[in-house]
């Protein structure tokens, strides 16, 4: 298959599955999106295999490992459109493919209902499944100062993926998975536990309480994250900025009303995420 091909494909995905992050990706260059478009095609078909919920958990742990085989030969799998996609984008730019293991690290945690006692815990997760992502997204954007910027594109993915655990909350109990760290719950007195019509048994506002922690820790991540934005050219800058912005949105609608968020999922218009990439890329320098 022709690179050319593949990435269509890629930029298809990216369309079809990315809600968030296409906005961001539409602000690069051509040749920077179709490598971001192949880096996020590679890890959603890895979130895809570690959530597929219909598979008993031993048949996506086999397929994660069968991936991440394919993953450390790219150059094997020629008719494979998102496999020719990233390989041909790690040619052209200083992408670190090893973080795609990482990133399957932490769906198999998925798979295998790991819990997190302490943040720590959970921030070991979270750069597994969304710091890589950040690292990933740097290779593509290039920067001048790769020393400073490597960890702020992991804080960054890292502050992403706390506004992900929030905002599914309700979904992720239903499913029986609770990723707020153990010592947090206790601390604010809560189980997240659902009754029989899906509601949260613990009082309101303790739950509100634990929530707007939750939210503070995670405007911190974005407060440090957002010092990569200087270190990178106008329009990668400008991509990262509607990625982050987005999500601090989210951020914000949950912190306006922690408790009503936790019945519904919190999610964004399309005018409202597009007039986000707009003003970052007016704002980018």
């Amino acid at each position: 298959m022709e690179p050319s091909a593949a990435y269509r494909h890629c930029e298809q995905v990216v369309r079809s599955r990315a809600r968030n992050f296409s906005y961001g990706i539409r602000l690069l260059p051509s040749p920077k999106r179709r490598a971001l478009s192949a880096v996020y095609a590679l890890a959603r078909r890895i979130d895809d295999y570690g959530d597929d919920e219909y598979s008993p958990a031993e048949e996506r742990l086999a397929a994660l490992t069968s991936l991440r085989k394919d993953i450390s030969d790219l150059d094997d799998r020629p008719d494979d459109p998102v496999l020719v996609a990233m390989a041909d984008a790690a040619r052209r730019f200083p992408i670190p493919i090893e973080a795609f293991g990482e990133l399957i690290d932490g769906c198999e945690a998925d798979v295998r209902g790991t819990a997190y006692e302490t943040f720590d815990d959970l921030l070991s997760y979270c750069r597994c499944v969304a710091g890589t992502i950040g690292r990933l997204s740097l290779g593509v954007f290039g920067t001048g100062d790769p020393r400073a910027a490597v960890p702020l594109a992991d804080a960054l993915g890292v502050a992403l993926q706390l506004t992900n655990v929030l905002r599914d909350v309700r979904e992720d109990a239903g499913n029986g998975r609770v990723y707020l760290p153990a010592e947090d719950l206790a601390r604010f007195g809560c189980s997240l536990t659902l009754d029989a019509t899906g509601r949260f048994t613990d009082p309101p506002d303790r739950l509100g309480e634990l929530m707007r922690f939750q939210v503070e820790r995670a405007r911190r991540w974005y407060d440090t994250g957002s010092r990569l934005l200087p270190l990178l050219d106008r329009r990668s800058a400008a991509c990262a900025a509607a990625m982050s912005g987005i999500y601090r949105r989210l951020l914000d609608r949950i912190a306006a009303d922690p408790v009503a968020s936790l019945a519904t999922r919190t999610s964004l218009p399309s005018w409202e995420k597009a007039s986000v990439a707009v003003r970052s890329l007016g704002r980018a320098r």
